[in-house]
């Protein structure tokens, strides 16, 4: 294994359309959940010039109007320009109710442990979880920074520091590591998009660098460890000028920034998208599962990094495989961690429902839930209040009669 390297990850914006796929897809999620806790929905969003493709499979009592969820997401992010708006963008949806099924009322705070056991999954899914001490957050460095960047980009936005900035943006963090650990950034590139160069408030390339330079980068590295040095690469807009960007520039759809969402590739992550499902699937909450057990396992100090893998078959509550792997950082075996998983950790679908709460937290949590992990990642997350797979409340029991180096 690798112990000196460089590592590059990559976010976006909530205005990629990537991005904003994701976002309207759990914005109805959580609308769903609002009114009706037990629904089973999956829904997925295409955007292309000036038009967005919603396709949904839901079983719900609750009535949601997708085309208004849909806009009220665009506005939010920020689209107003002629060529991608809320108002004037055309919607197409294609959805499917389902025939009510036994299956979606069961309440797993109500259930017994035999109950729960009965409970089985309806998707097959190998999930990851990973967590690591390069971050408070237990995430990886370069995936960290570059979500860091990506906010700060957003802020600068929405606050009217930099007004002539459009809503996309992606960012790119390279780390240099030295046995296994962070020790310098090696690069670092932003992308903005910005209103046609002869627009009222729009700045020609080298004063937009600036800007971004002064408002973006060394805002976000004034708190960092780790900062930029002389020798850094820094690349802003290096191909020019990127007018308005956003659907009008490139197409997106649901779920296809799996690596943002998670680890930045610094670990395996799954190929089912996080977004536009319900607590109900398996492919989203294993993978919240897996990173909880992850997270407890570095904080506990059992490791400095930590991969959790589940694998799930159809029709069974629990996972047929959990594998684990410290990448030789483990102060115990790695067998012996598998071992705490399987005795302090509940992976059937029903016991993580029930664990993190998950149909209620879209009504307890102010501008939704789901909305709110669909960019800046589902995991490492510091901002948005209870995240329940962040918690680190499971030491005591990993550490309980053990003595960890």
């Amino acid at each position: 294994m690798k112990r000196d390297f460089m590592f590059t990850s990559e976010s976006v914006t909530e205005g990629h359309p990537d991005k904003l796929c994701d976002r309207i897809s759990d914005a109805i999620v959580d609308h769903f959940l609002r009114h009706d806790p037990f629904t089973r929905v999956v829904t997925e969003c295409a955007v292309a010039t000036a038009i967005v493709f919603i396709a949904a499979r839901f079983e719900s009592d609750a009535l949601i109007d997708f085309t208004k969820i849909a806009r009220q997401v665009i506005k939010q992010v920020g689209y107003e320009q002629p060529s991608f708006s809320a108002k004037t963008c055309s919607i197409v949806t294609s959805l499917k109710e389902l025939p009510t099924s036994e299956y979606r009322h069961f309440d797993e705070q109500k259930l017994s442990d035999l109950e729960i056991e009965e409970i089985v999954v309806k998707n097959q899914a190998t999930v990851f979880g990973f967590a690591c001490n390069q971050t408070p957050a237990l995430i990886p460095l370069p995936i960290w920074l570059a979500h860091q960047l990506a906010r700060r980009l957003r802020e600068v936005r929405v606050q009217n520091i930099l007004p002539y900035l459009t809503p996309d943006g992606k960012t790119q963090v390279g780390v240099e590591y030295r046995d296994r650990q962070p020790c310098r950034i090696h690069s670092i590139t932003i992308i903005a998009s910005q209103y046609p160069l002869d627009h009222v408030a729009s700045p020609d390339l080298k004063q937009l660098q600036e800007d971004i330079r002064t408002t973006v980068i060394e805002p976000v590295f004034e708190t960092e460890i780790i900062e930029p040095d002389p020798d850094t690469r820094i690349f802003i807009n290096p191909d020019g000028p990127f007018i308005i960007g956003g659907p009008a520039a490139h197409s997106g759809v649901t779920g296809r920034k799996n690596a943002i969402d998670t680890y930045g590739e610094y670990s395996r992550h799954s190929g089912a998208a996080l977004s536009g499902k319900d607590p109900t699937r398996i492919d989203r909450v294993g993978a919240y599962a897996a990173r909880y057990a992850a997270k407890n396992i570095v904080a506990a100090g059992l490791a400095d990094e930590c991969e959790v893998q589940l694998s799930y078959s159809i029709g069974l509550a629990r996972p047929v495989s959990i594998q684990v792997e410290t990448f030789g950082t483990g102060k115990i075996a790695d067998e012996d961690i598998k071992v705490l998983l399987e005795k302090h950790f509940d992976f059937r679908l029903a016991g993580i429902i029930k664990q993190f709460n998950l149909r209620f937290l879209p009504a307890l949590i102010k501008g939704g839930f789901y909305k709110q992990l669909a960019t800046y990642g589902h995991v490492g997350r510091t901002d948005i209040g209870l995240v329940p797979w962040e918690e680190t409340d499971k030491i005591a029991l990993l550490t309980e009669g053990k003595k960890v180096f």
